[in-house]
């Protein structure tokens, strides 16, 4: 067990920076997007997933077979449970209506072609009408949209706020939108041009689409009349993940077209002016929506779709809905203040940077240090940290607690607490998070891979006891889900209600503790703080404890006036620390992979 000392000088530094009023905070951009002055906790769950309580998960199962859950499962105890947890937006996932393999054709819902369609359920991101709702999701197929506005209603009586997947840049291959009329997408298109300004698809003129070889749509027990491995498409239309061909393969989005926003990709001239059809049409589509109550919009693959596009409907939704919020799903680190500052977006994904740093970390691996958690603050989103959403998982992300990503649900403590209070901006998690669910399983479509299925009907086994059969009390749950749920609760709530997390300035610690013999690169510390509140944060990522004695310099004692004895509480744990004599220094231990927030 070795003993590491911190020499904590630099606090001296960043208390004396909050004594001066010049200091400015290093989040505050110009020409952005505005941002709430509350810091955001999301919690992102698939109603299909949420509220099931079948617990067959029979592969490939049918919905009759392994159940789906409904809005009306999402109630008041749920979204209080959730508000209790910290929570204070949730993102419904998989909303809008999209293709599956479940016939609704009873309700004059069209039939898809299931060779066009992945997995029983169908993709949430292969949006077969935007003006319209997942029949799966209602106990009345025909209510379905009023079931949804109570599930709007019911969370914003709970004092949580709603957020809403948006797909720009592409549909399934049987979109078809009768709320639409005239205005759905494709109608006055001019088919024998691969690319039309005018046009709302790209096109392959003269070739029939192909349908991918080799792909068992919904499985071997799955029968259809339409099952025979063909797609009537022609003209083919350009796939979504930009393969402008006929035939693409199983590994493309072959179940999506791509929308033309005015780029022609064979010379990447652009026509935005007059505005193309799709920019409109996308525009009434969040208008929609918003007119709904709709408090904000995740945006998928927002670099798929033009940077003038996104600030264009940004500005003119928010003219009428300023309080609208939009995130983006971007992955290009180069471009994110072009997203923000011209995009409009209020709000981008970190993941090239603080996720997959963290990742690494939490893991263990080799080439995984602390240095780069500051290469992130201190480069790829200088001066924007608060326009950042940080996470440990979401639907497309490996779950923690798979072997794929740390195993053990532990190791990723310190790797949450940084996710959570690096900066002002919003913290996600994704559900089933907060005790320890692996995603494991063969699901159907989706191969064991440590991800919850969104293309399958399932039942989410850890979830599912928090749960416990709808009275969302987590009375099914082991003694260690509950402890990793109220450190979870714990974290959320102190980002959310403590100022110097929710709104506070930041500043490292590891740089002028870099050359100390007893700094490690697996241990992370840093402050945050406003004029009234002082948390300091320290992280132990390394799979064994560490000692440690934190010393205060005479100057730091001398500009706060403290006189001997200086308390400080863990706001995670309650544990209480304090020095007899404040020169003499903190002792502290972190345990292997933990961490504390020090409030002083």
């Amino acid at each position: 067990m070795k003993r590491l000392t911190f020499a904590l000088v630099v606090i001296a530094f960043a208390l004396t920076a909050m004594a001066q009023p010049h200091v400015k905070h290093p989040d505050k951009k110009k020409n952005m997007s505005s941002t709430p002055n509350d810091k955001l906790t999301i919690y992102q769950l698939m109603p299909r997933l949420f509220g099931n309580k079948n617990t067959t998960n029979k592969f490939y199962g049918s919905i009759e077979e392994n159940g789906c859950g409904k809005f009306n499962d999402i109630n008041e105890t749920a979204l209080t449970e959730l508000k209790k947890l910290g929570i204070t937006h949730v993102w419904y996932t998989g909303v809008v209506s999209h293709a599956t393999m479940t016939d609704y054709s009873a309700y004059g819902i069209p039939v898809d072609d299931p060779d066009v369609v992945k997995g029983r359920a169908g993709s949430p991101y292969a949006v077969k009408d935007y003006y319209d709702v997942d029949p799966d999701l209602a106990v009345d197929v025909k209510k379905r949209m009023d079931e949804y506005q109570s599930l709007i209603e019911r969370t914003h009586k709970t004092g949580l706020k709603v957020l809403m997947d948006f797909v720009p840049n592409h549909v399934a291959r049987t979109y078809h939108s009768p709320a639409a009329g005239k205005q759905s997408f494709g109608v006055a298109d001019d088919k024998t041009k691969a690319f039309d300004p005018k046009n709302d698809f790209y096109y392959i003129p003269g070739k029939p689409f192909v349908a991918p070889q080799g792909y068992n749509s919904g499985g071997a027990n799955f029968n259809s009349p339409l099952k025979d491995g063909n797609f009537d498409e022609n003209p083919a239309k350009a796939t979504g993940n930009d393969v402008f061909s006929a035939s693409p393969s199983i590994d493309d989005w072959f179940e999506t077209i791509k929308l033309n926003y005015g780029i022609d990709y064979s010379t990447h001239k652009t026509f935005f002016d007059p505005i193309p059809p799709v920019w409109q049409k996308m525009f009434d589509i969040l208008n929609f929506w918003s007119k709904q109550g709709v408090d904000g919009f995740r945006c998928d693959m927002v670099e798929n779709v033009p940077t003038e596009f996104w600030g264009w409907v940004i500005g003119k939704l928010k003219e009428t809905h300023p309080d609208l919020i939009f995130i983006g799903e971007a992955y290009d680190k180069s471009k994110y203040n072009n997203y923000l500052t011209n995009g409009k977006f209020n709000y981008l994904y970190d993941k090239s940077g603080l996720y997959d740093s963290i990742k690494k970390l939490t893991r263990h691996e080799d080439s995984g240090t602390i240095w780069d958690i500051n290469g992130v603050w201190n480069y790829d989103t200088k001066g924007i940290g608060s326009h950042m959403v940080r996470f440990m998982e979401n639907h497309d992300e490996q779950r923690v607690a798979s072997p794929f990503f740390a195993g053990n649900v532990w190791y990723a403590i310190p790797g949450m607490i940084i996710t959570a209070t690096l900066s002002t901006g919003p913290v996600m998690i994704y559900f089933g998070q907060e005790v320890g669910e692996p995603g494991m399983g063969t699901e159907g479509f989706s191969a064991e891979d440590g991800r919850t299925s969104i293309f399958d009907y399932w039942g989410v086994p850890q979830h599912q006891k928090w749960v416990n059969g709808g009275k969302y009390d987590g009375g099914a749950l082991s003694d260690e889900q509950k402890s990793l749920r109220n450190f979870y609760s714990k974290l959320l709530n102190a980002v959310k209600d403590n100022e110097a997390l929710s709104r506070g300035e930041f500043y490292e610690l590891m740089l002028a503790n870099g050359k100390s013999p007893g700094v490690d690169t697996h241990t992370y510390i840093y402050l945050r703080y406003t004029a009234n509140k002082r948390v300091l944060i320290i992280t132990n990522f390394n799979r064994e404890e560490r000692n440690m004695n934190v010393q205060l310099t005479p100057d730091l004692i001398r500009l706060l006036k403290l006189n001997g004895v200086v308390k400080f509480t863990d706001l995670l744990h309650g544990a209480s620390y304090s020095t007899a004599d404040i020169t003499k220094g903190l002792d502290i231990t972190l345990p292997a992979t933990s961490g504390v927030m020090l409030e002083f």
